[in-house]
């Protein structure tokens, strides 16, 4: 199984102006877009990319696409409601050729532990030998992963690391005392404890962030690398106060309005909004493109 590491970045997923498919095209460019800003990695269809708007069938094409177009790995997600459904979209995805496959413990329902862990080994098992699979971890969308359960699947050899978005660093902390037979990466999930566990020797991050503003999580990596303490402390600043404006958002929302504001298509809303958060999301949109020359000065001086 491939390990990887770095900064990957977890995209939006266009739409299309009929607002019930993805705009393939739109989403190729952001592809485009991000593998020359030098990110390590693309995820696509995680919680960021809004999976589950989507159908299977999209969600494979767009799989499909991604990894003809770009230039680096990329990780597909294939969290599903059901393990057949699952196992759907990870058959396709090795197809397609992606580096790895991200999933969440089955979604929209709570389960628990005992079923979370044997929904993971039906699926290691189904799938062994055909891809790095990587757990996912994202207890605000779903059942928690907990992190007992985390440290057995990944015991086992079967996986090829984890995703925790969680927030938690004592979580991090515990993944990362494991001794495995098998070397598993641990990566970020939470933008706003990245700094802190890549300091601490996570290996990477799948980052929203780095959809829209790929420089900063970029530099921020760079610097942590380098122990360029005041570098890591600016860079820190300005990824807490964007992470400020993106939590008074629903989602991915402020994420693809931010992305929007760079010049690249996201299309329509997905979910409607009341006027005054479309007309909060045009202020954040505004403090964006003020905010992001600031940020790429810094990063740049890495």
């Amino acid at each position: 199984m491939r390990a990887i590491s770095g900064v990957h970045a977890a995209v939006v997923t266009p739409n299309s102006e009929q607002g019930h498919t993805p705009d393939f095209s739109a989403a190729l460019e952001l592809i485009d877009f991000l593998c020359a800003a030098g990110v390590q990695g693309i995820a696509i269809f995680g919680t960021t990319g809004e999976f589950a708007a989507f159908s299977n069938e999209h969600r494979m094409r767009l799989v499909h696409l991604a990894v003809k177009r770009s230039r680096v790995p990329i990780l597909a997600g294939v969290s599903h409601a059901t393990l057949d459904g699952a196992l759907e979209l990870a058959r396709e995805a090795c197809t397609a050729g992606a580096a790895g496959l991200v999933i969440m413990p089955p979604f929209f329902f709570r389960y628990s532990q005992p079923d979370v862990r044997e929904f993971f080994l039906q699926f290691a098992s189904q799938m062994a030998g055909s891809a790095s699979l990587y757990l996912y971890n994202i207890p605000a969308f779903t059942t928690e992963l907990a992190c007992d359960t985390a440290i057995e699947l990944l015991a086992t050899g079967q996986f090829a690391g984890i995703k925790d978005s969680s927030g938690d660093f004592e979580y991090f902390l515990r993944l990362r005392q494991l001794v495995s037979p098998q070397p598993f990466a641990v990566l970020v999930g939470n933008d706003a404890v990245f700094a802190r566990a890549r300091a601490a020797g996570a290996d990477g991050v799948i980052s929203g962030v780095a959809s829209a503003a790929p420089e900063l999580m970029l530099g921020l990596n760079r610097a942590i690398e380098q122990s360029a303490t005041e570098t890591i402390q600016a860079l820190e600043h300005e990824l807490q106060e964007l992470l400020a404006w993106l939590g008074r958002f629903p989602g991915p929302l402020a994420i693809k309005a931010a992305v929007a504001a760079r010049g690249l298509k996201t299309g329509p809303l997905r979910t409607p909004c009341a006027r005054e958060t479309l007309c909060e999301l045009e202020a954040f949109a505004e403090w964006f493109r003020g905010w992001l020359p600031h940020v790429q000065k810094i990063a740049g001086n890495v």
